[in-house]
């Protein structure tokens, strides 16, 4: 089980930048989405300022995000890759669980990948996260490349929206119509 001190900033620049643009499209009224806070089990407090300096996460986590959008149910992880070739095993079968079953509920799932050598963010539909998780766990490829993901899905920013990723949630929604 991994500690706070070895994995809990992970992904901090992404989910900065999410977060930010999440409460812009809160006060836009276009979206309200909320982080799921990973429960966790403090194990060292420093006295003097009260912080939590060691900790067990307590249980696996299912997505970093969940909320809606004009309506939509929609829940997301956000995922950072320094190289173009992102481990499936960074994507856990409770994660794809989860966002299976929601997606059979009638809410949108996907990923948000931030290649950081790139500085490229991508949406990645659920059908596509399923379709290399599916590939990984029937003795294919254990990993997807950057050559692999649709281009697409580039996320740009706009004003407000560091990482504007509902146009990658229409792109998906129209996707699924035809």
């Amino acid at each position: 089980m991994g500690t706070w001190k070895t994995r809990g900033l992970r992904g901090s620049t992404l989910e900065d930048m999410i977060n930010m643009t999440n409460e812009s499209y809160r006060e836009k009224g276009l979206a309200l989405i909320q982080k799921i806070p990973t429960p966790i089990t403090p194990i060292n407090i420093d006295q003097s300022t009260r912080h939590i300096t060691l900790a067990y996460f307590d249980k696996q986590s299912t997505v970093d995000y969940i909320g809606t959008v004009q309506g939509i149910p929609v829940c997301f992880d956000a995922k950072e890759c320094a190289v173009t070739t992102f481990p499936m095993m960074n994507i856990h079968e409770h994660q794809v669980k989860f966002m299976e079953d929601f997606e059979s509920q009638g809410g949108i799932s996907f990923i948000l990948l931030f290649y950081t050598s790139l500085n490229e963010t991508y949406y990645i539909p659920f059908k596509d996260i399923k379709r290399f998780y599916d590939r990984s766990i029937n003795g294919g490829r254990k990993s997807f490349r950057y050559e692999e993901i649709d281009k697409n899905y580039l996320i740009k920013s706009a004003p407000g929206a560091l990482v504007h990723y509902l146009e990658g949630i229409q792109k998906d929604l129209a996707s699924r119509e035809g």
